[in-house]
């Protein structure tokens, strides 16, 4: 339904996002520190003190700093969390030199993004998101990922991807030059995403072999694997009514298929090193370092509750229609409505103070616009404009608002022109408001809450107390581990989701 919006705009929308900051999330120890400088003792010969190598340097090279730049760009920037960066750090540094490669290094950033995502660049860059950690119920489960994304560039798999990823991208411009028809255009870049999200099975299940192996020598509970790629499946179980538009919002599971096969292959190779509950998952240590951690959505860089988009750094809301599912992606706010019969985008473009926005409408931007339907509109206080657009199979309705000195658009898809759409379309545009002080102040994020279970408490009422989520009780069992059938235990130290 994107595809059907993108090939009739041309691509000039900005970012609803802030930008984030273009820095490298550096984990790891400061070299050589000293102690307590007040401690000398008087000795003939001073004890002779072992100083601590230093970290394997990770490679930079102009391609994976850009590389780098676009992933931070694409997944909200860093995620900014001592306590986490330094469990992280701390974990990393027992795979390495667990490995059989403690001469490569790594450098892993946090990224600010609620999908549950991890990667690795090849020259060890690792990333993980925060919806990831938020997912992860101990340390060895934690470990199971980074293990498993070393495991693929120790195996050259992430290079194998990127020359696969620079070819496909030759076959794209080639397509993209020599083709006027925008279905086969759409396929080829469609199929360049592909290639860049996919390992094959065989790289997956070699990865897994070799994460297990690193997490079992490191000393972490080797089934945290199996455990983690079930948690992720079920997760993923939860999205399934509602398919993400946005290629950055796909999880582990999209690049990392967590299929039954895979699951029992972990499994069988754990234990090949101990058996079940043998070894250390660091459980504890882990969710003090998660309390308080920021789930999904960030909302100071706008966030969909329900049918409304809030934004309450620039300042607006407005609400979607009925039987519509809105996703905030990178580049715009999509809407679907259910059958996928109708859609919308809400984008930011930059339309020059002096330019009306009728006649930005008729600027040319967009494919089949009726310059004679253009109306100067209202909206709310707000200058507006408004037209009708056609396609070969699709009917456009499109509002350019003025908030500020920013422009907004509005386009709506339908395949039918109908009142049902023309009203759908209108009363969206309609609900298009400045938030008030108290809604903004009040737009916090949703956090992972720790806390103990008392007596008296099971899965379902400690599900009441989760907030903004749907499915409460299977999120709750999905976030903290338990199967369809568990309860809760009393002193137990549990996850839930509260503002």
């Amino acid at each position: 339904m994107n595809g059907v919006l993108e090939r009739h705009v041309r691509n000039e929308g900005r970012r609803l996002r802030a930008a984030p900051a273009a820095l490298c999330l550096v984990l790891g120890t400061a070299l050589a520190g000293c102690g307590d400088m007040g401690r000398f003792q008087a000795a003939a010969t001073p004890p002779t003190v072992a100083m601590p190598k230093p970290k394997p340097a990770v490679a930079q090279t102009p391609a994976t700093e850009k590389e780098h730049e676009r992933i931070l760009a694409s997944y909200g920037g860093t995620y900014d969390d001592p306590r986490l960066e330094s469990l992280v750090s701390k974990t990393v540094d027992r795979l390495v030199a667990a490995s059989d490669r403690p001469d490569q290094g790594y450098k892993v950033t946090i990224l600010n993004s609620g999908a549950v995502n991890a990667f690795a660049l090849p020259n060890g860059q690792l990333y993980v998101t925060r919806g990831l950690l938020a997912l992860a119920s101990d340390t060895s489960e934690l470990s199971s990922v980074l293990s498993h994304e070393m495991a693929h560039v120790l195996s050259k798999h992430a290079a194998m991807r990127e020359d696969q990823a620079r070819q496909a991208a030759i076959v794209t411009r080639v397509v993209t030059d020599m083709s006027n028809d925008p279905d086969l255009t759409a396929l080829a870049l469609a199929k360049t995403k592909l290639t860049m999200a996919s390992f094959s099975r065989k790289q997956e299940f070699e990865a897994d072999g070799i994460g297990v192996g690193i997490s079992a020598k490191a000393h972490f509970d080797p089934y945290g694997a199996a455990r983690f790629l079930s948690a992720m499946e079920r997760n993923a179980e939860l999205k399934a009514g509602k398919s993400s538009l946005d290629p950055r919002a796909q999880d582990f599971t999209s690049s990392h298929p967590a299929t039954p096969e895979r699951v029992q292959n972990a499994q069988t190779i754990a234990r090949q090193y101990t058996a079940p509950e043998g070894a250390e998952r660091d459980r504890e240590t882990y969710l003090a370092a998660i309390d308080n951690l920021v789930y999904g959505e960030d909302p100071s860089e706008g966030f969909v509750r329900g049918r409304r988009f809030l934004h309450p750094k620039l300042g607006f809301t407005f609400q979607a229609p009925d039987n519509f599912t809105l996703d905030n992606t990178a580049q715009a706010v999509i809407g679907v409505r259910e059958g996928g019969a109708q859609a919308m985008r809400f984008d930011v473009v930059r339309v020059p103070a002096e330019q009306s926005l009728g006649d930005y409408l008729n600027s040319g931007w967009m494919e089949g616009v009726e310059k004679a339907s253009t109306e100067d509109i209202t909206i709310n206080g707000f200058p507006a404009a408004s037209a009708a657009a056609k396609g070969d199979q699709w009917q456009f309705k499109v509002y350019a608002l003025r908030f500020g000195s920013d422009v907004y658009r509005f386009i709506f898809a339908a395949r039918q022109k109908s009142t049902e759409s023309e009203r759908n379309a209108r009363e969206t545009v309609n609900s298009f408001r400045r938030l008030t002080l108290d809604e903004i102040q009040a737009a916090r994020p949703l956090r992972i809450k720790v806390i103990t279970v008392q007596p008296g408490d099971t899965v379902e009422s400690l599900s009441h107390r989760m907030a903004g989520v749907d499915h409460p009780a299977e999120r709750f069992r999905v976030l903290n581990g338990l199967d369809r059938t568990a309860q809760v235990k009393v002193r137990d130290r549990v996850k839930i989701v509260a503002d």
